[in-house]
């Protein structure tokens, strides 16, 4: 007998498509999301997964390889729509046989999904439209993620809350649906499920586990903030279309601004196009990243955090964060 079998049962869908336990995915953190967390979720019964981001085709060959000598349960690989290398990291999936493949930070190019379902795996997408969300499952996605304002990194404009009412009753009878975006506790998950989510999906809340690698001083910073310190950045050029990324407020944020303007100069210039200027604020997300999660320069590094970082208080193992988000959402929904 399961210790949750209320919310087991209302995510059984979202289990049996993941090959998981629990329908609770890890949110794809670079940096963060690497073969330690990863491998700890999936082993919990959650379902992690590999965030890509800038990586080599080697190199993530060498974190799929090293995650799966951590465990022998259903992991993901987040990919960024953007990578110049988009289709070599798709082939290095097929090569490890990966089972389920997240198409992330915009409208998946043309090929890309029929490639990724040509090895069998599962592709999972973003969608901030419900137009384009029944588009994409239109055209081959095998399930949609809903990620509201209130998350860490790369956000939409609108809030969990409102997607999750507009999407939820137009998708969820027919279509395996994630929430994600502000969750931090079992309540929120009782209630998405309750609307008709598959599961959800949570990073903040995993970014600081035991498990994780992420600096002590990052993770301190967590354990400081509240729900305001996590500001969304500012776009500087209408003409410079950057996706705003959620993080705590620090030197760092302005030192982004800073940037926009460098790039949008060189972009009027005609010293950079469109496309290049986007990865090159891209890759400064990633270099500043780097500097919080690894090195622990959390004044002038990219410190990204959703708005639920108010209740992340300490470092726990991730088996213990999932068995009290199963036991909250149970405890609510026996209210019911």
């Amino acid at each position: 007998m399961t210790a949750s079998p209320k919310t087991t049962a209302l995510m059984r869908r979202g289990a049996e498509f993941l090959g998981t336990e629990h329908a609770i995915l890890c949110g794809a953190m670079s940096w963060v999301s690497e073969r330690n967390l990863v491998s700890a979720i999936s082993n919990a019964g959650g379902f992690g997964v590999i965030a890509c981001g800038a990586m080599t085709p080697e190199l993530l060959d060498t974190e799929i390889g090293a995650t799966k000598a951590l465990t022998d349960k259903p992991f993901g690989v987040n990919l960024i729509t953007m990578h110049p290398m988009l289709f070599d990291l798709i082939a290095v999936c097929a090569k490890h046989k990966v089972g389920h493949v997240v198409l992330a930070g915009g409208i998946p190019p043309k090929g890309s999904v029929e490639a990724i379902k040509a090895f069998g795996a599962k592709v999972l997408v973003f969608a901030p439209t419900l137009a384009l969300a029944k588009k994409l499952l239109r055209s081959g996605a095998d399930a949609l993620v809903i990620e509201g304002s209130e998350a860490g990194g790369h956000i939409g404009p609108v809030s969990t809350s409102v997607l999750a009412q507009e999407f939820l009753p137009a998708l969820a009878e027919e279509h395996v649906v994630f929430v994600a975006g502000g969750i931090g506790r079992g309540e929120m998950i009782a209630s998405y499920l309750e609307m008709g989510a598959s599961g959800v999906q949570l990073g903040t809340r995993f970014a600081c586990a035991t498990e994780s690698i992420a600096h002590p001083a990052f993770k301190a910073a967590f354990f400081r903030g509240n729900a305001r310190d996590a500001v969304a950045s500012v776009q500087v050029d209408p003409r410079l279309p950057v996706i705003p990324v959620r993080a705590l407020k620090n030197k760092g944020s302005e030192e982004f601004t800073a940037k926009q303007i460098e790039v949008a100069k060189r972009l009027d210039e005609g010293l950079v196009d469109m496309g290049e200027a986007q990865l090159e604020i891209e890759h400064f997300w990633a270099g500043a990243l780097r500097r919080a999660v690894i090195e622990g320069d959390v004044e002038r590094g990219s410190v990204m955090a959703g708005q639920s970082v108010g209740m992340v208080t300490r470092e726990e193992p991730v088996a213990e964060i999932i068995t009290q988000l199963m036991a909250q959402s149970d405890e609510a929904l026996s209210r019911r």
